[in-house]
């Protein structure tokens, strides 16, 4: 929650943030050990996106949906900090605990001849829910299958190699976010290998047909940018993903409809007030106001720019020198 006794101006513009009352923070339906989670604090989470979170996950448990006895929100609209902004949650309300990690955001795109929906490393300015828009999109997610994927090869150290495996958590969507699947959202470890080449490698049981194995650069992007998944530190992946073996869900804040709220009032310049929509003050301050961009207009743009494939391309297996 974002506690804020005056509005502080650039210019002449305010910065707005939302005022919670005593009352509403001690909200009944949230248990006492969780309501002292909720604040504006580093680790800590808003009101608003617990409230949301916590009804989304009732409402799958009483649906039969979900039976995992953890639940997920995450909150974009809290700085990154080179990946030290804590503002992916997991909480499990049985044994009462409430941990809080960073997470990357997704980085959007500056297509030449149709928009810049490019996000910076720290705030996340545009969101949407596009196909190939790599924006971050807010709303309901219930987790389905992890996919455990061979990357590639690394050099580890001047004279061992080690084999990157990445685990890949699959969302589903409802509403805006219903193309989850589409789009290919869901959660894992923000590493990946860069400038890779392939090497003869015939006994690696990852070699292909041609016996030959991907070899890159290992890159740790922890305090990046994704394409749109939610992208976590190895060590918080590891904590996190086995979590995630029995469905359960991810609450994303904000939606289109707090992004569009959120714009209109820093538009009309009005100040904050017990009634304003909830953004992070640091982050309103940098970004100046948030902006959705819809799959329905930004869609059609994006295909424009996309090649049809060839049907008669045969995509083969990488070869290498032996």
């Amino acid at each position: 929650m974002h506690l804020i006794k005056r509005p502080c101006l650039i210019g002449a513009m305010a910065v707005w943030g939302t005022t919670v009352s005593l009352a509403q923070e001690q909200a009944p339906d949230i248990p006492a050990w969780l309501r002292s989670h909720i604040g504006d604090g580093e680790g800590q989470i808003a009101r608003v996106v617990l409230q949301r979170a916590r009804a989304l996950y009732l409402k799958k448990v009483t649906a039969g949906v979900v039976k995992n006895p953890c639940y997920f929100a995450m909150d974009a609209t809290r700085p990154h900090r080179g990946g030290l902004g804590k503002r992916f949650y997991t909480i499990c309300e049985a044994d009462r605990t409430f941990r809080a990690a960073g997470t990357g955001h997704g980085s959007g795109r500056n297509v030449k001849g149709v928009a810049n929906f490019g996000n910076g490393k720290e705030c996340v300015k545009n969101f949407g829910n596009a196909l190939d828009s790599y924006l971050t999109t807010g709303g309901a997610y219930v987790t389905a299958e992890t996919r455990t994927l061979f990357k590639g090869y690394y050099r580890a150290s001047a004279k061992q190699e080690a084999v990157l495996v990445r685990s890949f958590v699959q969302f589903d969507g409802e509403g805006e976010t219903a193309n989850a699947r589409e789009r290919d959202i869901g959660g894992h470890a923000a590493v990946l290998l860069r400038q890779i080449r392939y090497r003869w490698m015939p006994k690696s049981p990852y070699a292909n047909e041609n016996g030959c194995v991907p070899v890159g650069t290992l890159e740790d992007y922890a305090g990046g940018r994704s394409n749109g998944c939610t992208s976590w530190s190895r060590p918080d992946a590891d904590k996190i993903i086995p979590l995630l073996k029995d469905p359960t869900t991810v609450y994303i804040y904000p939606e289109s409809k707090d992004i569009k709220a959120v714009a209109q009032a820093v538009s009309a310049r009005r100040p904050s007030s017990s009634d304003s929509p909830y953004w992070n003050a640091v982050c309103l301050k940098q970004i100046g106001a948030p902006k959705f961009w819809s799959r329905e207009t930004l869609g059609p743009l994006l295909a424009r720019f996309h090649k049809e494939p060839d049907p008669a391309a045969v995509i083969r297996p990488a070869t290498c020198k032996k």
